[in-house]
Formats: structure tokens, C-alpha cells, sequence
């Protein structure tokens, strides 16, 4: 009755799978929002309390402040239900004295044994409505507490510091959020028993005293023993879990890393170094697993066997001192004993484990929300109509920037922007801000959700501005080539965009917030040249021209328009920009004056700029239908052989039957009997737990190494189409699950099935008329079973699928942090984070609510039968969504029969003959009909609009995808081959430079194949070897997540130093210069031309005067080869589409490009 209100929701789910539309909406009182904010102002009061006392702050003193008064509430309950239990021995022991000494004439005997009989029933009654209805109560309380802890861990994620960012790792963050915060929902179960379980043993002895005399102190002291050996056994699980929890951090970590730089770890063939770290942190893992599910095993064992052991030592004992058994002392003395056995044996232990394993969890928390935040801004924000920022200098001048300033580096450019925005903190000085911020970053960002969204970022949709900003970053002829226009959905980080559109959707959302300064990192470096004109003369000069833009550039045509040039020079102390005005002016001037005399703003911009392709990302799929019997046996398999399966049946049932006649040799005074089927019992109780808990860990050990395997040999496509977190929920979460939760509740759930099975046959030997009841109960047991399953599976389904946004968002949200905190968005993302936590925990209340409401019918073990089994088939979710990645598609093989010789390829010869390519099966081709060849020792420029296809080139080259058509390399087939014989002989420095978190050593030689010797040359030729030599450890320094604390110019470094180490024949370079400085960058070209002088290079790029000097230059637009010929020949055509491309670059620019491209003519091939 208390939960009809779920009846509607049943009949749909009996019907048709559920859709997150047929959800309630979860209560106000439970939102992520009220919860978040209510238990932050306690651990705000806890923070301030402790400041003035000058001690660390507890965040478990402000969890139990907030939650103390109605978690309390619940005791209460607890305590009048396990008070219940007790009254049922006490009840059956006077109604058995009654037919001990059955008189017929006896009318007040046989009404006395009426009200006993009528009290049992009630207490049952009563028993089966209060259990379920303060189960469903105490996993709320349990929620609250979970949803409350994760919205304070991600509105502390967005407040964290630089370098407090640098003390955790979004794979931390994501384990909090997975698997510390869920420890609660199991502690709020039990953690009433640490109290209500000694008051019971107390009561309890008193009635046995009364029973049996002294006889019942022995059983007493082995259930007290039992309370001490359970304590220990909690303090070992805390440790086991303080250990787990640091190593699936790492583990998690690592695999954040691994799917965002997949695209990387391919083309470096570097798999399976990554396979061995995440295997490395797994056994760990799983040693430290087994340890804990040992001792759970050792914990159901004593569970299982305690009652029988106490009962054979306290009759022993009670016929020793010459007492006479009889049936009611038995079944009194034996009920008793079993009303406090599930307290003392499970409820109590599981509490202790529970808390100390919620203490670690909330150990790692609080350390979480002690990390340093970004200090308050103290700007002032107003709207004059002068908006300006001054900038005091640590030597005391001072810089006002009124309308356009461009920057140049050579390095602290992007720090001065942090130290405006910030982000960066001052030594010295002030930052005087007047006016709105917005802020466009180097790297792009873009968030999952549509286009629209990401460029709105939270503000009114503006029809007229909107086409207008479109219109002026060159997204309008995009946006209509698109199959649902700017509503597409776009992947995580912008995995389905090309670089130049996600740079282009993140100026422009920008250029749409109305703001009074404009910081722009380096937008146009990821642009070719006519999108640059066009983005730099339609929007930053155009519809951005009344406004103050700071433009940081490495393209020095465009100075000749800016108002002011604010030159940075190196200084000392690394990430410290100290800004120069006059001074820089004059330096300025004497080293680029004569390139700048030169620049002019003259060209012609198409009008009609060309879009390119788009992949769209893709909806997470779910099962349909129960959970099949074939998905439970590939569970057990992969745990097991068949042998192992059949041994651990055996000791199933050879267990349950020593159990289910222990009580029946007592009762015929079959002592000797007795005595070896409860050892019999202990031995195989024993061996059953540790057996089936090693299987089930091994299963999740074997499922894990499979999924990753897969995850690993999946093609690049299925990681653009599919978010991180939604990889990311796999590995953490149900795994998570798979991990602690389904081992036990499987273990339980059998014991249970078992232990009924036994019940019904030893009651049905005795009195075979039972059978009439028991048949149609169990009928019943099964339909609600089935009736409820079919709801229950698919809300588990849809929970799965609703916690990937959630790791989606958090993924998403702290790599664009410093664009969230310049548009001052933390609320609406906290707010988005919340929306996805609400339908989150709707769905988790749901669960628990609908958890046993149809099995209240059923009196005790069938009870808990129903909510075991069903949470059993809930929890297989978790192994159906890991099997379902186990199963994706995967790329050709790493290594095949044909192997190429040890020297290849020697010469660098690379030809396309007929090459048509697509990223998918059913994808658009985006490289047709494509013959060329790059002849050995040659450098071939590769050059095109944004999106003409020039990375998909290299995409095919590595076999990113399967292309059509053939390519050799020194005339063997490359699809021929092995990925890693292919891929391990071509070296890449990347469009989008990554680095891992691992030592810098780690990152240049993850095989360990080089000498210091070599690694440092290798640095000193990229001119990295004085910034690596700053480093505390040097060369062991471990790098912050994804390589933040260095610029992306010196992770882009980094990548070519280790294309140096490599020593390959063939080298490409992905617009590996785009956002590096002119000087930087004529030093890598020089780099390039010297290590590499005979290797075949092929160098894409957007800079024409980086690959003007190459033998020869090939166009592509479209995906076809409009041009293929040396610079010089190319530029001899003035009808031809490199002519109009060097043209673009302004008249005196282009003038030197053409002599460039005639010296090189006469100079001869390289």
C-alpha cells in the first residue's frame, strides 16, 4: 500500500520496455541542486569552525551534523522491527509447551495458544510491511547523502586552482564520483546495527538464561567472540579499499588517457605499452580484490555455519549438565539464536565494513575539497563605456589596452591571458579589469550537445546576431550541409568536427557573447589561410571592431591592422610573462620590422567558403528483454572452465544438504550425527564462499582484460562518435559493481535459493502436506518475480545509460574549465551537472522504491529470495553493457603472417594508387580517386582549405580506417600488413599534440629503447632540453594530466622529438607548427631538414611559408588532388588554386613566397 503509486509504472514496464519518459520526476526534495547546497553550508560551517581553531577540518563531523536527526528517525525502526523478531521465539516457545502438555479439556490452554498464534501472525505481518518500508527509507537516506557528495565534488571541480588541478586527475574525480560516493547507500543499511545488534545479544541472553540456564553462555561467548573477529576483519577491508581506491584511480586515469588520445596511441602504435600499465594497476587491483573477497567469503561462512556451531556446543553443553532435551527448548533456544545470527554474523560486520570503507571514502573526499580554489575574483565588473584593462608589471610600469592589441611570443602569450582571466596567479602586482570578459582558448573546446548550444553557451538565441556570427566565422555554408543543421550533436570534445571547425564554433562563441573585451588565443592558427583572412577581416575587424580585442597571433600579416603590438620576451622564472612596452617596441621593430614593412591587409576573400564533413555523434544503445541464461554462463565462464563450474555446483549442494539436516539429527537426539554434519557444514560453508567469491573475481579479472583488449582494437571511428564518459562508465562504474556488489549478492543470492530449496524438502518429509501451501506460494513468488523484473531490468538499463552523461559532462567540463570560469558559466554547467544527477537519482530511487514493494506478500525467506534474485539480474546489467564492448568491431590485426623485412622501409617510397576513403562503412567519402607518389627522400608540402582532406590523407596512410583502393610503401601492400609493422615504421607529430601522465622520460621512449644520451640530444635538438633540465626531477618529473603544465607549442615540441627518436624513413608532420611562433617554427623546419634529410617528410600545413621550400606542394580540395608539382611550377598558374592560396596571404608576402619557391626551383630537389 505504501508504494501503489509505482502500480502504473509496473503495468507499462509488464508491457514494453520503459522509456526515460515514462520516469517520474524526482521529488524537490531530493534534487542535486537543494541536497548539493544543503550539505555544503554544514562543510562550510565545519571550515570556518575549523579555521578558527587552527585544526584540519572533519568532513565526516559536517556530513552527520546534516544528516543526524532524520537518519536517527530510522534507528528507531530498526530497533522495533529487530525487537519484533525476538517476541517470535518467544511466542513459538509457549505455543509448543501447549502441545507438550496437550489436555483436550484445557479451553483456557487452547485459548492462550490462539493468541500466541494470532501474535506470531501479526509479528510476521508486521515484520514483512516495516522491512521493506524502512528498507526503501534508509537506501533514500543512502541516496541523499550520494547525490549530495557529487554535486559539491563537481561544483568543487569547477573551482579548483591550476595547481591544485595538478594534484588530481579527472580519472580521481570520476572514481570519486563512481565508486567512493556509492559506499554510502551500503553504510546507511547497517550502520544501526552497530548499536541495535548488542542490545539485541543482551536481550536475548537473558531469554536464553531463562531457557536453558547457564548452557546458553556458551553460545553467547562464541557469538561475542565473533563481534571482536568481525572488528578486524573491518579494519582489514579498510585497508584492502584504502589500496583499491589509489590504484583505480590510476587505472581510470589512464584509461581517461587512453580513449582521449587514441587517435595517437594508433598512429604510434603504442598500444601495448598502455596495455601493460592499465594491467600493471588491474592485478594490483585484483590482488588487493581477492584479499577483500576472501574475507567476505570467510564472513558468509560464519554466517552461514555460526548458528549451527552455537546450537551443537550449547545442547552439549545443556546434556552434560544432565538436562533432557526436549522440542520446545530446541526450537525456542535455536529460534533465538536465530534472531540475533543475521545481526550478529552479517548486519554487525557488514556495518563495520561498511564504515570503515566509508571512513577511507570519506578520507579521499575531504582531501578532494581541501585542494586549493582560484582565489575570488576581486575585479571590479562594471559596463563603462571605455572598457579597458591595465596591466601592472612586476617592475612597476603598466600597459592600457583600449582597442586592438596583438601579441607576440615567443612563449608567455597564452600566460598573459591566464594572469587577465585569472587563472594565473601574481607574484606581484595587480590586474585591473574594467568591462565583461570573454575568452576564446587555443586549444578549441567544445562540449557534447548541438552546435547551437555550444555557440549560444547559455544565452538567448538571437536570430539576426546568431546568422550574423555564423556568417563572420564561416560556419553558415557548414551549418546547412549538415543533416540537422546546427542542432547536429557533436562528440565529446569535439571528436566528430575537424580541427578548423571546432576552432571556428569556438571563436564564434565568443564573438555571440555580448561582452566589452575580447581575448583571443590564437584562433586562426588551426585555419587555413582564406578561412584566416576571412575569420581575421569579417569578425575580429569586422563585427568585433568596436570592441577591445586582445589577439594573441603567430601570423604577422595581420599586425599591420592592430593599434598596439605587445611583444613578450622570456623571462627567468618559466610561465612568469612580463610585458614590455617601449622597450619591446624597439625590439620589435629591429627584428621584424622589414617582414612587417611588408604585410598589407590587400586580398580578396571568397565568398563563398567551402564546408566540410561532419560525423555525428551517436545515441547510447541499451539491451531489450531478461537477462539470458547464456549471459550468466559467459559470466561464469569467463571465471571458470567447465571442470571448475561443475566442482563449485558439487560443494553447493553437498553444503546445503549438511546444513538442511543438522536441526533434524538434534531433534531425533542423533547426537554423533549432529556433531559431523555440522562440521560438515562449517568445512563446505567455508569452502562454497571462498570458491565462488575467487570464480566471480576472476570473471570481473578476465571480463575487464577483454573489454580493454577490444576497446584498444576498436577503430578510431567508434571513439569520435562516442563520448569519453560513456568509455568511461564502463570501466569505472560497472566494473565497479562487477567488482564488490554482484560477487556478493551473487554468492547470497544462491545461498538463499539453496537454503529454500532445503527448507521446502526438509518440511516436506516431515509433513508432506505443506506442499499445498507451498506449491501456490511459490507460484505467486515467481509471477511478482517476473512482474517485477520486467520494470526493475530496464530502469537498471536506463540508469546505466543516464550515468554516462554524467561522466560525459565532467570529462567535458574540466578540460574547457578556464572557458567556463572567463563567461563566469560554473552555474549553468553546476546546473547541467545537477539535470543529469536528477534523472540519475529519479532513476536510482526508482529502483530501490519498486526495490521488494510486490514481495511484502511473502513471509521471510522468499522475501529476501525476491530481492536478492532480483537484484542479482539488476546488477548482470552491469556484465550485459561490459560483454557488449567485448564484442565491438575491431580493426585489422596488429601483426599478420606477412612480415616486412627488418630494414623496410629503406627507401621511403609511398604510393596511392586509386585510394578512395571513408572513416565508416556507411560514412561519406572523403578522399576520392587518389593517385599519387612521394618518392624516397623527397618533401612534399600538403596544402588545402580546412576540410579539403589533407589529415584524413595521413588517416589513410596509417589505416585508420580501412581505405579502397591500394597504397605501398617501398612496393609492399599496406593492407597486407600488420597495424604496428605498418604503423611503427612512420613516424607523426600530430595536429593535436598529447602527452600522457607519466614521466617525460615515459612519454619520449614508453619501450624503454633509447639511452639518456639519445633523449636528451633528441630534446636539445628541439630546444627543450633547458625547460626539461628546470623540471624538479628533470627527465623523472611526472607530467600533470594530459601534459597541462607546458604550452601546447612545447607538447607539440615533444612529439617531434619523438619522431626524432624514432629514426623512420618516413615522417609526417600534421600542422605540427600551428601554434608555435615564426622563430620557433623556422627552428623546427630547420630541425626537420637536418635529422631528416633522408627520410621521406610530408608536411600539412596551413603556414605556406613552412612548406614553400618543399620539393613539391599537393593541393587538395574535397577530397581530390587539384594540384601536384613543385612550388615554383604551381605558382607559374595564375588560373590555379595554390596561386589564389598564396595570393591570400597579401601582396608583399606573396611576393616572398614566389622568390622563396624560385630559389628552391633553382637550387634543385633536396
Amino acid at each position: 500500500m505504501a508504494v501503489h503509486w509505482l502500480n502504473p509504472l509496473f503495468r507499462i514496464g509488464y508491457k514494453r520496455s520503459l522509456e526515460q519518459e515514462d520516469l517520474y520526476n524526482v521529488l524537490p526534495e531530493f534534487r542535486s541542486k537543494t541536497l548539493g547546497l544543503t550539505l555544503q553550508s554544514y562543510w562550510d560551517e565545519e571550515c570556518l569552525k575549523s579555521a578558527k581553531e587552527l585544526k584540519k577540518p572533519s568532513f565526516c563531523k559536517a556530513v552527520i551534523r546534516c544528516y543526524w536527526k532524520s537518519y536517527s528517525l530510522l534507528g528507531i525502526f530498526t530497533f522495533i522491527e529487530e525487537a519484533t523478531m525476538i517476541v517470535q521465539p518467544v511466542l513459538l516457545g509457549y505455543l509448543l509447551r501447549y502441545f507438550e502438555t496437550y489436555d483436550p479439556n484445557d479451553y483456557h490452554g487452547l485459548e492462550l495458544a490462539c493468541y500466541y498464534a494470532l501474535g506470531m501472525s501479526l509479528s510476521l505481518l508486521l515484520l514483512a510491511v516495516m522491512h521493506h518500508i524502512l528498507f526503501f527509507n534508509i537506501q533514500k537516506a543512502g541516496m541523499k547523502i550520494r547525490v549530495a557528495m557529487c554535486n559539491m565534488i563537481f561544483r568543487k571541480a569547477l573551482c579548483l586552482s591550476n595547481s591544485a588541478r595538478g594534484k588530481t586527475t579527472t580519472g580521481q574525480i570520476v572514481n570519486l564520483l563512481s565508486n567512493d560516493v556509492s559506499k554510502f547507500d551500503d553504510l546507511t543499511m547497517f550502520l544501526h546495527y552497530l548499536w541495535v545488534g548488542p542490545i539485541q545479544v543482551a536481550v536475548v541472553v537473558a531469554l536464553l538464561w531463562g531457557e536453558i540456564g547457564p548452557s546458553c553462555l556458551v553460545g553467547i561467548a562464541l557469538l561475542i567472540f565473533l563481534m571482536p573477529l568481525q572488528t578486524q576483519f573491518g579494519r582489514m577491508f579498510s585497508v584492502y579499499r584504502s589500496r583499491t581506491a589509489v590504484l583505480t584511480d590510476h587505472r581510470i586515469r589512464t584509461m581517461n588517457e587512453v580513449v582521449t588520445g587514441m587517435r595517437i596511441i594508433k598512429m604510434y602504435a603504442w598500444e601495448k605499452p598502455f596495455a601493460a600499465l592499465v594491467s600493471e594497476y588491474r592485478t594490483e587491483e585484483i590482488v588487493n580484490l581477492m584479499k577483500s573477497s576472501m574475507l567476505r567469503a570467510a564472513n558468509m561462512a560464519t554466517y552461514f555455519s555460526a548458528s549451527k556451531i552455537i546450537v551443537l556446543f550449547t545442547f552439549a553443553v545443556y546434556v552434560m549438565l544432565g538436562n533432557t532435551i526436549t522440542a520446545s527448548r530446541v526450537f525456542v533456544t535455536v529460534s533465538l539464536y536465530g534472531a540475533i545470527r543475521l545481526t550478529v554474523t552479517h548486519f554487525f560486520p557488514s556495518a563495520l565494513e561498511k564504515l570503515f570503507e566509508s571512513l577511507v571514502s570519506i578520507e579521499r573526499i575531504q582531501t578532494f575539497l581541501n585542494l586549493e580554489e582560484l582565489p575570488k575574483n576581486t575585479n571590479v565588473f562594471c559596463q563603462p563605456k571605455d572598457a579597458s584593462h591595465i596591466l601592472k608589471s612586476c617592475q612597476g610600469s603598466s600597459a592600457t589596452i583600449p582597442t586592438e592589441t596583438a601579441v607576440l611570443p615567443p612563449f608567455p602569450q597564452s600566460s598573459l591571458l591566464s594572469a587577465i582571466l585569472g587563472e594565473l596567479p601574481l607574484d606581484k602586482g595587480v590586474v585591473k579589469v574594467k568591462g565583461q570578459l570573454t575568452y576564446a582558448c587555443q586549444q578549441p573546446w567544445v562540449f557534447p550537445g548541438t552546435i547551437r548550444d555550444n555557440i549560444l553557451f547559455g544565452k538567448e538565441l538571437d536570430p539576426a546576431k546568431y546568422e550574423k556570427v555564423l556568417r563572420a566565422c564561416a560556419l553558415k555554408r557548414d551549418m546547412e550541409l549538415l543533416p540537422d543543421g546546427d542542432l547536429t550533436l557533436i562528440g565529446d570534445r569535439g571528436a566528430t568536427l575537424s580541427g578548423g571547425q571546432k576552432a571556428r564554433v569556438n571563436l564564434a562563441r565568443a564573438v555571440y557573447q555580448d561582452a566589452d573585451i575580447y581575448l583571443l588565443d590564437d584562433p586562426l592558427s588551426a585555419v587555413d589561410g582564406e578561412v584566416g583572412r576571412h575569420l581575421f577581416e569579417k569578425c575580429i575587424c569586422g563585427i568585433l571592431k568596436d570592441k577591445p580585442r586582445i589577439l594573441v597571433t603567430h601570423q604577422l600579416q595581420y599586425l599591420k591592422v592592430a593599434d598596439q603590438i605587445l611583444v613578450l620576451k622570456e623571462v627567468c622564472r618559466p610561465l612568469l610573462p612580463c610585458p614590455i612596452t617601449e622597450q619591446s617596441t624597439r625590439h620589435f621593430c629591429s627584428c621584424m620590422g622589414h617582414y612587417l614593412s611588408r604585410c598589407t591587409s590587400n586580398s580578396v576573400i571568397n565568398s563563398s567558403l567551402k564546408a566540410e564533413h561532419t560525423q555525428t555523434a551517436v545515441e547510447e544503445g541499451r539491451s531489450q528483454g531478461t537477462i539470458s541464461t547464456d549471459m550468466y554462463y559467459k559470466y561464469l565462464r569467463a571465471g571458470a572452465n567447465i571442470f571448475g563450474l561443475v566442482v563449485l555446483f558439487v560443494v553447493n549442494i553437498v553444503a546445503q544438504v549438511t546444513h538442511a539436516f543438522c536441526i533434524p539429527s538434534l531433534e531425533v537426539n542423533a547426537k554423533h550425527v549432529f556433531s559431523g554434519l555440522t562440521a560438515a557444514t562449517v568445512l563446505f560453508g567455508l569452502v562454497r564462499a571462498m570458491l565462488f567469491f575467487y570464480v566471480l573475481v576472476k570473471s570481473t579479472e578476465t571480463l575487464h582484460k577483454r573489454m580493454f583488449d577490444t576497446i584498444l582494437r576498436a577503430p578510431v571511428h567508434f571513439f569520435d562518435v562516442n563520448p569519453i564518459g560513456r568509455v568511461l562508465n564502463r570501466f569505472s562504474k560497472d566494473i565497479g559493481q562487477m567488482d564488490v556488489l554482484l560477487p556478493i549478492t551473487f554468492v547470497d543470492a544462491c545461498q538463499v535459493l539453496l537454503l529454500t530449496i532445503g527448507v521446502i524438502v526438509v518440511s516436506a518429509m516431515v509433513v508432506p502436506w505443506i506442499l499445498i501451501l507451498v506449491v501456490p506460494l511459490l507460484i505467486i513468488f515467481l509471477f511478482l518475480r517476473r512482474y517485477f523484473l520486467q520494470t526493475s531490468r530496464d530502469i537498471k538499463r536506463l540508469e546505466g545509460t543516464t550515468r554516462s552523461p554524467v561522466f560525459s559532462h565532467l570529462s567535458s567540463s574540466l578540460h574547457g574549465l578556464w572557458t567556463i570560469r572567463a563567461f563566469r558559466a560554473e552555474q549553468r554547467f553546476q546546473n547541467v551537472f545537477d539535470a543529469h544527477q536528477d534523472l540519475h537519482s529519479d532513476l536510482g530511487a526508482g529502483d530501490v522504491g519498486l526495490a521488494l514493494s510486490y514481495a511484502i506478500t511473502l513471509m521471510g525467506m522468499f522475501q529476501w529470495g525476491v530481492r536478492q534474485s532480483a537484484e542479482v539480474e539488476n546488477l548482470m546489467t552491469s556484465v550485459e553493457r561490459v560483454m557488449e564492448y567485448t564484442e565491438l568491431e575491431s580493426e585489422a590485426p596488429w601483426e599478420t603472417e606477412k612480415r616486412p623485412p627488418l630494414d623496410w622501409p629503406s627507401q621511403g617510397l609511398v604510393t596511392f594508387d586509386g585510394v578512395n576513403f571513408s572513416y565508416s562503412a556507411d560514412g561519406p567519402v572523403v578522399l576520392r580517386n587518389m593517385n599519387a607518389a612521394f618518392l624516397p627522400r623527397e618533401k612534399v608540402g600538403v596544402v588545402g582549405r580546412t576540410g579539403a582532406g589533407k589529415s584524413s590523407l595521413v588517416s589513410a596512410l596509417f589505416r585508420l580506417a580501412e581505405p579502397q583502393g591500394k597504397i605501398y610503401v617501398d612496393g609492399i601492400l599496406t593492407s597486407e600488413l600488420g597495424l604496428h609493422d605498418l604503423r611503427q615504421k612512420m613516424s607523426i607529430i600530430p595536429q593535436d599534440p598529447v602527452l600522457f601522465t607519466d614521466t617525460m622520460r615515459k612519454n619520449l621512449d614508453p619501450f624503454n629503447q633509447h639511452s639518456d644520451e639519445e633523449l636528451w640530444n633528441s630534446l636539445q635538438e628541439v630546444h627543450l632540453k633547458s625547460v626539461v633540465e628546470e623540471l624538479p626531477a628533470k627527465m623523472e618529473t611526472l607530467l600533470a594530466e594530459s601534459g597541462s603544465n607546458f604550452s601546447v607549442g612545447q607538447r607539440q615540441l615533444v612529439c617531434l622529438a619523438r619522431a626524432i627518436l624514432r629514426k623512420n624513413r618516413i615522417l609526417i608532420i600534421d600542422e605540427a607548427t600551428a601554434h608555435v611562433d615564426p622563430r620557433t617554427d623556422e627552428l623546427i623546419q630547420r630541425t626537420i631538414r637536418e635529422k631528416f634529410r633522408d627520410c621521406t617528410v610530408l608536411t600539412i600545413a596551413h603556414r605556406l611559408n613552412t612548406i614553400i621550400d618543399s620539393d613539391r606542394i599537393m593541393v587538395l580540395d574535397a577530397g581530390e588532388i587539384q594540384a601536384y608539382d613543385a612550388p615554383y611550377t604551381l605558382l607559374q598558374d595564375p588560373e590555379g588554386i595554390f596561386y589564389k592560396m598564396v595570393q591570400q596571404t597579401g601582396q608583399q608576402e606573396a611576393e616572398d613566397l614566389l622568390a622563396s619557391a624560385k630559389q628552391v626551383s633553382a637550387a634543385g630537389p633536396h
